[in-house]
Protein backbone atom coordinates (compact mmCIF):
# COMPACT_ATOMS: atom_id res chain seq x y z
CA UNK A 1 0.00 0.00 0.00
CA UNK A 2 1.30 3.60 -1.05
CA UNK A 3 1.45 6.47 1.26
CA UNK A 4 0.48 9.55 -0.73
CA UNK A 5 0.12 12.83 0.55
CA UNK A 6 -2.69 15.41 -1.32
CA UNK A 7 -2.11 18.95 -0.41
CA UNK A 8 -5.86 20.52 -0.85
CA UNK A 9 -7.09 17.55 -0.57
CA UNK A 10 -10.64 18.93 0.88
CA UNK A 11 -11.04 20.93 -2.30
CA UNK A 12 -12.16 20.07 -5.71
CA UNK A 13 -9.91 18.56 -8.29
CA UNK A 14 -8.15 17.04 -4.54
CA UNK A 15 -10.89 15.99 -3.04
CA UNK A 16 -12.24 13.54 -6.54
CA UNK A 17 -8.30 12.52 -6.55
CA UNK A 18 -8.26 11.81 -3.06
CA UNK A 19 -10.96 9.32 -3.71
CA UNK A 20 -9.65 7.68 -6.50
CA UNK A 21 -6.76 7.38 -4.36
CA UNK A 22 -8.67 5.40 -1.79
CA UNK A 23 -11.01 2.92 -4.33
CA UNK A 24 -7.66 2.42 -5.88
CA UNK A 25 -5.85 0.99 -2.14
CA UNK A 26 -3.73 3.95 -1.13
CA UNK A 27 -2.93 5.39 2.00
CA UNK A 28 -3.72 8.93 1.62
CA UNK A 29 -2.84 11.35 3.60
CA UNK A 30 -5.10 14.59 3.06
CA UNK A 31 -4.02 18.64 4.32
CA UNK A 32 -6.34 21.46 3.72
CA UNK A 33 -6.24 24.06 6.05
CA UNK A 34 -9.88 24.57 5.37
CA UNK A 35 -9.67 28.94 4.63
CA UNK A 36 -12.66 31.06 3.94
CA UNK A 37 -11.94 32.02 0.58
CA UNK A 38 -14.76 29.56 0.15
CA UNK A 39 -17.57 28.13 2.90
CA UNK A 40 -15.43 25.58 4.86
CA UNK A 41 -18.36 23.69 5.18
CA UNK A 42 -18.58 22.35 1.38
CA UNK A 43 -15.16 21.43 1.74
CA UNK A 44 -15.74 19.47 4.31
CA UNK A 45 -18.97 17.68 2.77
CA UNK A 46 -16.13 17.02 0.23
CA UNK A 47 -14.43 15.08 2.24
CA UNK A 48 -17.33 13.04 4.02
CA UNK A 49 -17.09 9.84 2.39
CA UNK A 50 -12.92 9.81 2.94
CA UNK A 51 -13.23 10.67 6.26
CA UNK A 52 -15.02 7.09 6.97
CA UNK A 53 -12.03 4.90 5.15
CA UNK A 54 -9.42 3.31 7.44
CA UNK A 55 -7.11 4.12 4.86
CA UNK A 56 -7.56 7.86 4.97
CA UNK A 57 -6.18 10.68 7.65
CA UNK A 58 -6.98 14.08 7.45
CA UNK A 59 -4.41 16.48 8.74
CA UNK A 60 -5.75 20.19 8.95
CA UNK A 61 -2.56 22.17 8.77
CA UNK A 62 -1.04 25.05 6.25
CA UNK A 63 1.53 24.24 3.62
CA UNK A 64 3.50 27.18 5.43
CA UNK A 65 3.74 25.82 8.46
CA UNK A 66 7.42 23.91 8.52
CA UNK A 67 6.98 22.51 11.45
CA UNK A 68 3.77 20.51 10.52
CA UNK A 69 5.17 19.59 7.82
CA UNK A 70 8.34 18.21 8.65
CA UNK A 71 5.87 16.13 11.45
CA UNK A 72 3.78 14.52 8.76
CA UNK A 73 6.63 13.48 6.95
CA UNK A 74 8.19 11.98 9.22
CA UNK A 75 5.07 10.21 10.78
CA UNK A 76 3.64 9.22 7.92
CA UNK A 77 6.15 8.07 5.68
CA UNK A 78 4.98 10.14 2.56
CA UNK A 79 6.04 7.96 -0.98
CA UNK A 80 4.10 10.63 -3.13
CA UNK A 81 3.08 13.75 -3.30
CA UNK A 82 -0.12 15.23 -5.18
CA UNK A 83 0.23 19.00 -4.60
CA UNK A 84 -3.16 20.95 -5.00
CA UNK A 85 -2.99 23.29 -1.95
CA UNK A 86 -2.93 26.87 -3.37
CA UNK A 87 -4.76 30.65 -3.18
CA UNK A 88 -7.05 30.29 -6.42
CA UNK A 89 -8.62 32.12 -9.03
CA UNK A 90 -7.02 34.72 -11.29
CA UNK A 91 -9.38 38.04 -10.57
CA UNK A 92 -9.06 37.61 -6.24
CA UNK A 93 -5.31 37.62 -7.10
CA UNK A 94 -5.08 40.98 -8.57
CA UNK A 95 -6.18 42.72 -5.73
CA UNK A 96 -4.46 40.70 -3.10
CA UNK A 97 -0.86 39.50 -5.22
CA UNK A 98 1.13 39.46 -1.32
CA UNK A 99 -1.58 36.99 0.06
CA UNK A 100 -1.17 34.72 -3.32
CA UNK A 101 2.68 34.86 -3.51
CA UNK A 102 2.81 33.83 0.19
CA UNK A 103 0.48 30.52 0.08
CA UNK A 104 1.67 29.76 -3.73
CA UNK A 105 5.84 30.09 -3.90
CA UNK A 106 5.96 30.17 -0.26
CA UNK A 107 4.03 27.10 0.56
CA UNK A 108 4.96 25.01 -2.32
CA UNK A 109 8.93 26.07 -1.23
CA UNK A 110 8.16 25.05 2.41
CA UNK A 111 6.45 21.57 0.84
CA UNK A 112 9.19 20.71 -1.81
CA UNK A 113 11.91 21.57 1.48
CA UNK A 114 10.08 18.41 3.08
CA UNK A 115 10.01 16.23 0.61
CA UNK A 116 13.31 16.40 -0.20
CA UNK A 117 14.28 15.23 3.26
CA UNK A 118 11.93 12.04 3.02
CA UNK A 119 12.76 11.76 -0.32
CA UNK A 120 9.70 11.49 -1.58
CA UNK A 121 9.64 8.94 -4.97
CA UNK A 122 7.19 11.03 -6.88
CA UNK A 123 6.31 14.88 -6.70
CA UNK A 124 3.21 16.06 -9.14
CA UNK A 125 1.66 19.73 -8.80
CA UNK A 126 -0.97 21.27 -10.16
CA UNK A 127 -0.25 23.77 -12.30
CA UNK A 128 -2.75 26.04 -14.55
CA UNK A 129 -3.14 27.06 -18.43
CA UNK A 130 -2.89 30.40 -16.99
CA UNK A 131 0.75 30.66 -17.15
CA UNK A 132 0.35 30.57 -20.81
CA UNK A 133 -0.97 34.15 -20.63
CA UNK A 134 -2.27 36.19 -23.98
CA UNK A 135 -0.33 32.92 -26.16
CA UNK A 136 0.55 33.69 -29.90
CA UNK A 137 -0.76 30.50 -31.45
CA UNK A 138 -2.87 27.29 -30.50
CA UNK A 139 -3.22 25.22 -29.38
CA UNK A 140 -0.92 25.67 -26.60
CA UNK A 141 2.04 23.42 -26.22
CA UNK A 142 4.37 23.14 -23.38
CA UNK A 143 7.47 23.95 -25.60
CA UNK A 144 5.66 27.51 -25.62
CA UNK A 145 7.01 30.28 -23.76
CA UNK A 146 5.45 30.98 -20.50
CA UNK A 147 7.23 33.73 -19.35
CA UNK A 148 4.50 36.24 -19.67
CA UNK A 149 1.79 35.50 -16.96
CA UNK A 150 -0.85 37.92 -16.76
CA UNK A 151 -1.92 37.84 -12.94
CA UNK A 152 -0.42 37.66 -9.80
CA UNK A 153 -2.11 34.09 -9.78
CA UNK A 154 -0.26 32.73 -13.14
CA UNK A 155 2.91 34.28 -12.40
CA UNK A 156 2.37 32.49 -8.82
CA UNK A 157 1.83 28.90 -10.90
CA UNK A 158 4.64 29.60 -12.95
CA UNK A 159 7.15 30.45 -10.01
CA UNK A 160 5.77 27.06 -8.70
CA UNK A 161 7.11 24.75 -11.65
CA UNK A 162 10.68 26.79 -11.89
CA UNK A 163 10.84 25.77 -8.21
CA UNK A 164 9.58 22.43 -8.79
CA UNK A 165 12.36 22.00 -11.73
CA UNK A 166 15.18 23.62 -9.07
CA UNK A 167 14.44 20.95 -6.44
CA UNK A 168 14.50 18.05 -9.34
CA UNK A 169 17.71 19.39 -10.31
CA UNK A 170 19.58 20.07 -7.08
CA UNK A 171 18.31 16.67 -5.22
CA UNK A 172 16.83 14.43 -8.20
CA UNK A 173 12.78 14.78 -6.96
CA UNK A 174 10.70 13.42 -9.41
CA UNK A 175 8.81 16.13 -10.80
CA UNK A 176 5.61 16.33 -13.05
CA UNK A 177 3.44 19.51 -13.58
CA UNK A 178 0.27 19.27 -15.05
CA UNK A 179 -1.49 22.18 -16.49
CA UNK A 180 -4.82 22.13 -15.84
CA UNK A 181 -7.15 23.84 -18.06
CA UNK A 182 -10.64 24.93 -16.31
CA UNK A 183 -11.45 21.96 -14.47
CA UNK A 184 -15.17 21.72 -14.09
CA UNK A 185 -17.58 19.16 -12.60
CA UNK A 186 -19.09 18.06 -8.94
CA UNK A 187 -17.58 20.14 -6.38
CA UNK A 188 -16.55 23.03 -8.55
CA UNK A 189 -15.79 25.96 -6.87
CA UNK A 190 -18.72 28.26 -6.35
CA UNK A 191 -17.08 31.27 -8.17
CA UNK A 192 -16.07 29.59 -10.77
CA UNK A 193 -17.80 30.56 -14.00
CA UNK A 194 -20.14 26.88 -14.86
CA UNK A 195 -20.46 26.80 -11.06
CA UNK A 196 -21.93 30.41 -11.07
CA UNK A 197 -23.42 30.94 -13.93
CA UNK A 198 -25.70 27.80 -13.38
CA UNK A 199 -26.72 29.02 -9.91
CA UNK A 200 -27.80 32.44 -11.64
CA UNK A 201 -29.89 31.10 -14.76
CA UNK A 202 -31.26 28.55 -11.75
CA UNK A 203 -32.43 31.22 -9.61
CA UNK A 204 -33.47 33.74 -12.25
CA UNK A 205 -30.05 36.24 -11.59
CA UNK A 206 -28.17 38.71 -13.90
CA UNK A 207 -25.67 36.54 -15.62
CA UNK A 208 -22.56 38.61 -16.38
CA UNK A 209 -20.93 37.78 -19.19
CA UNK A 210 -17.52 40.22 -19.87
CA UNK A 211 -16.74 41.43 -23.10
CA UNK A 212 -18.40 40.55 -25.82
CA UNK A 213 -18.86 36.95 -25.46
CA UNK A 214 -16.41 35.54 -27.54
CA UNK A 215 -13.81 34.07 -25.34
CA UNK A 216 -12.96 30.31 -25.84
CA UNK A 217 -12.08 27.78 -22.85
CA UNK A 218 -11.15 24.55 -22.68
CA UNK A 219 -13.26 23.26 -20.32
CA UNK A 220 -11.92 20.50 -18.95
CA UNK A 221 -14.51 17.76 -17.16
CA UNK A 222 -13.36 16.45 -13.51
CA UNK A 223 -13.44 12.88 -14.17
CA UNK A 224 -10.27 13.07 -17.19
CA UNK A 225 -8.27 15.89 -14.90
CA UNK A 226 -8.14 13.33 -12.11
CA UNK A 227 -7.45 10.79 -14.69
CA UNK A 228 -4.11 12.75 -15.40
CA UNK A 229 -3.18 12.81 -12.34
CA UNK A 230 -3.87 9.26 -11.04
CA UNK A 231 -1.79 8.95 -14.31
CA UNK A 232 1.03 11.15 -13.31
CA UNK A 233 1.48 9.70 -9.79
CA UNK A 234 1.73 6.16 -11.16
CA UNK A 235 4.19 7.21 -13.80
CA UNK A 236 6.49 9.03 -12.08
CA UNK A 237 8.91 11.26 -15.12
CA UNK A 238 12.33 12.88 -14.01
CA UNK A 239 10.71 16.55 -14.79
CA UNK A 240 8.12 17.20 -16.94
CA UNK A 241 5.36 20.07 -17.66
CA UNK A 242 2.07 18.53 -18.92
CA UNK A 243 -1.15 20.06 -20.14
CA UNK A 244 -4.30 18.29 -18.51
CA UNK A 245 -6.83 19.38 -21.29
CA UNK A 246 -9.82 18.28 -23.33
CA UNK A 247 -7.99 19.85 -26.30
CA UNK A 248 -11.47 21.60 -27.98
CA UNK A 249 -12.84 25.14 -26.81
CA UNK A 250 -16.24 26.46 -25.65
CA UNK A 251 -17.25 30.21 -26.61
CA UNK A 252 -18.66 31.89 -23.53
CA UNK A 253 -22.39 33.00 -25.35
CA UNK A 254 -22.21 29.15 -26.36
CA UNK A 255 -21.39 28.00 -22.72
CA UNK A 256 -24.08 29.86 -21.22
CA UNK A 257 -26.67 28.80 -23.61
CA UNK A 258 -26.09 25.09 -23.26
CA UNK A 259 -26.04 25.78 -19.41
CA UNK A 260 -29.57 27.33 -20.16
CA UNK A 261 -30.22 23.75 -22.00
CA UNK A 262 -29.17 21.64 -19.78
CA UNK A 263 -31.29 23.84 -16.76
CA UNK A 264 -34.30 24.23 -19.27
CA UNK A 265 -34.34 27.77 -17.66
CA UNK A 266 -32.91 31.00 -19.62
CA UNK A 267 -30.77 33.18 -18.72
CA UNK A 268 -31.09 36.63 -18.27
CA UNK A 269 -27.55 38.13 -19.64
CA UNK A 270 -25.39 41.62 -17.92
CA UNK A 271 -23.51 42.21 -20.24
CA UNK A 272 -19.88 43.18 -18.65
CA UNK A 273 -16.66 45.07 -19.24
CA UNK A 274 -13.56 42.93 -19.96
CA UNK A 275 -11.79 41.97 -16.71
CA UNK A 276 -8.16 42.11 -15.86
CA UNK A 277 -6.37 39.26 -15.88
CA UNK A 278 -8.41 37.22 -18.42
CA UNK A 279 -6.98 35.95 -20.82
CA UNK A 280 -9.17 35.48 -24.74
CA UNK A 281 -8.19 32.14 -24.92
CA UNK A 282 -7.01 28.41 -24.16
CA UNK A 283 -6.88 25.36 -26.20
CA UNK A 284 -4.70 22.36 -25.10
CA UNK A 285 -2.29 19.98 -27.19
CA UNK A 286 -2.65 17.31 -24.98
CA UNK A 287 -0.48 15.05 -27.40
CA UNK A 288 2.42 14.45 -25.12
CA UNK A 289 0.46 13.82 -22.24
CA UNK A 290 -1.33 11.23 -24.05
CA UNK A 291 2.55 9.93 -25.36
CA UNK A 292 3.79 10.01 -21.88
CA UNK A 293 0.74 8.97 -19.27
CA UNK A 294 -1.43 7.25 -22.14
CA UNK A 295 -3.77 10.07 -20.79
CA UNK A 296 -6.96 10.16 -22.72
CA UNK A 297 -9.84 13.03 -22.47
CA UNK A 298 -13.14 11.72 -22.87
CA UNK A 299 -15.95 13.68 -21.53
CA UNK A 300 -17.64 16.41 -24.23
CA UNK A 301 -18.68 19.49 -22.71
CA UNK A 302 -22.45 18.86 -23.43
CA UNK A 303 -22.19 15.39 -21.51
CA UNK A 304 -19.98 17.30 -18.62
CA UNK A 305 -22.45 20.09 -18.46
CA UNK A 306 -25.08 17.68 -17.98
CA UNK A 307 -23.35 15.51 -15.24
CA UNK A 308 -22.62 18.92 -13.13
CA UNK A 309 -26.48 19.97 -13.33
CA UNK A 310 -27.37 16.81 -11.96
CA UNK A 311 -24.98 17.28 -9.04
CA UNK A 312 -25.91 20.79 -8.47
CA UNK A 313 -29.95 20.20 -8.44
CA UNK A 314 -28.87 17.50 -5.48
CA UNK A 315 -26.69 19.32 -4.03
CA UNK A 316 -27.55 23.45 -4.10
CA UNK A 317 -28.32 24.07 -0.74
CA UNK A 318 -24.69 23.30 0.42
CA UNK A 319 -23.19 25.92 -1.93
CA UNK A 320 -22.89 29.52 -1.05
CA UNK A 321 -20.38 31.76 -2.92
CA UNK A 322 -18.03 33.58 -1.17
CA UNK A 323 -19.46 37.22 -0.26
Amino acid sequence: MKTILVTGGAGFIGSHVVERLLTEENRVVCMDNFDSFYEPAVKRANIKWAMNQSNFRLVEGDIRDEQTLARLFREERIEAVFHAAARAGVRPSIQDPVLYHDVNVHGTTRLLEAARSTPVKNFVFASSSSVYGVANHVPFSEEDPADFPISPYAATKRAGELLCYTYHHLYGIPVTCLRFFTVYGPRQRPEMAIHKFTRLVDEGLPVPVFGDGSSRRDYTYISDAVEGVLRALAHPQLYEILNIGESQTTELRDLVIKIEKALNKKAQIQDMPLQAGDVPLTFADVSKAKRLLGYQPRTSIEEGLKKFVEWYRENKNLKKENP
